[in-house]
């Protein structure tokens, strides 16, 4: 962009990426695809994200024991696929060196900038974003680009019950958040209380298992525990066949029901609580493991925890166990402090207002990429969410104006209440892998 200046501001490039994870790699392939000219700012030292963070030990939602719950087939990139060599589900220091072997493959390693914090992304008056970054060296600047695309992930933010349980504060052992633990064998011979449910709850409660004196997975709502393979396949290469797609959501849902009771009975034989809801109401957790570990004796469920007192932790059902260390597995809250108050979360409630997930209707030239939840693997979303951005960026994809964009997110918001409830939080950002890709694919050839 030479040496134009916007508000006294140098112009650095057409697009600013925040993050170099999944996402932000897909996004800038997509850029670098069409030589659109972009800065990736990322703050960690290497690309990879999530995946890269156990290894590297920083502080992050990865831990060692951390595996795709996807098949590779989906999460690679659709340009670069993942080895045939690696197994089904890679772990995280395998999916590392591939997001690192991709971003060297598409040359986009020139245009990351390592160890870069973003500290302010904010809209100017003629139409340009003044992003606003401070690098390893404490050095703090100001660039200005036509557009940026966010795409630093959404779980940032670690996300505990408010308030703690009644006498959290005598509590003898170590309370820590899930973004805090890196191996159970940090755990060895202790005794563990795992709460949640979730994707980390149960990877965290089966590492624990293996070296915890005792380890207890403590549940206060039942979820769906779906695992990784039924019939012999992954769940998400079965979602992704035709004669799936083709089926009606009812039917769909009636079959998944029919195919867990088969595959692993009722939750309640295990200890856990049933789910007060039908599948695909809410964000399932996917598990080959924690089941066998459960009925090995190797994790114990209990409920809720309703008070804690020294080292004793009492559980709802009046149950008493001592314990060394609780892991609170209980999500993260969305956090993007650089950028204008109440973007993209426009209620300031939490839920996410985007048209078609990805575009800000009044701030134009501010674009999300991977802020959604799918129920299977993300990768060909961000990738098509990537090259309508591109396009957009081009010109080459236009966009309504700002009413008609809003309608379609109360629309969608609208759907998302009915089938999850309350549009908050994770809830606000669910998609369904194969309408959503149609959606975003139509939209490339509009």
């Amino acid at each position: 962009m030479g040496d134009s200046q916007a508000g006294g501001v140098p112009r650095a490039a057409t697009v600013c990426v925040i993050g170099a994870g999944l996402s932000g790699l897909a996004a800038a392939h997509a850029l670098a695809a069409r030589g659109i000219d972009f800065v990736c700012l990322e703050r960690a030292a290497d690309v990879g994200g999530i995946w890269r963070q156990p290894g590297a030990g920083e502080q992050g939602p990865g831990y060692r024991s951390l595996h795709l719950n996807t098949a590779k087939q989906l999460t690679g990139y659709s340009d670069f696929p993942m080895p045939a060599e690696l197994p089904l589900y890679p772990g995280h220091a395998d999916v590392a060196a591939y997001l690192r072997a991709f971003a060297e493959w598409a040359g986009l390693l020139p245009h990351v900038e390592l160890d870069t914090d973003v500290l302010a992304v904010r809209p100017e008056g003629d139409g340009t974003w003044t992003v606003t970054s401070r690098d390893a060296r404490g050095e703090v600047t100001r660039r200005c680009f036509e557009h940026v695309v966010v795409a630093s992930g959404h779980n940032t933010r670690a996300a505990l019950p408010d308030p703690l349980p009644p006498g959290a504060e005598s509590f003898a052992g170590t309370i820590l958040h899930s973004m805090d633990f890196q191996d159970g064998g940090d755990f060895a011979g202790q005794r563990v209380v795992v709460v949640g449910m979730g994707a980390s709850g149960v990877d965290i409660a089966c590492d624990l298992s293996r070296y915890a004196a005792r380890t207890t997975l403590s549940v206060r709502r039942g979820l769906h525990l779906v695992p990784k393979q039924l019939f012999g396949m992954s769940v998400d290469l079965i979602a992704d066949a035709p004669w799936w797609q083709d089926m009606a959501f009812d039917n769909q849902r009636s079959f998944v029901e029919k195919a867990l009771f088969v595959a692993r009975g009722k939750l309640s034989d295990y200890g856990l609580p049933e789910p007060d809801h039908a599948i695909f109401s809410s964000a399932v957790t996917i598990s080959d493991e924690i089941l066998s570990r459960i009925r090995h004796g190797a994790v114990v469920p209990r409920p809720a925890i309703d008070s804690l007192d020294g080292a004793r932790v009492t559980f709802t059902d009046g149950t008493v166990e001592e314990a060394d260390a609780i892991v609170y597995c209980t999500g993260f809250g969305m956090d993007f402090p650089f950028l204008p108050a109440g973007c993209p979360t426009g209620d300031g409630q939490g839920t996410v207002e985007l048209y078609k997930r990805v575009v800000a209707p009044d701030l134009p030239g501010l674009h999300f990429v991977g802020l959604i939840r799918p129920v299977g693997s993300i990768t060909r979303l961000v990738e098509a969410q990537s090259r309508w951005v591109a396009g957009i960026v081009e010109g080459k994809a236009a966009l309504p104006p700002a009413d008609v964009m809003r309608e379609e997110i109360d629309t969608y918001l609208e759907g998302i209440e009915e089938r999850y409830g309350r549009t908050t939080g994770g809830s606000s950002i669910q998609v369904d892998v194969g309408p959503y890709l149609r959606e975003l694919r139509e939209l490339q050839e509009a």
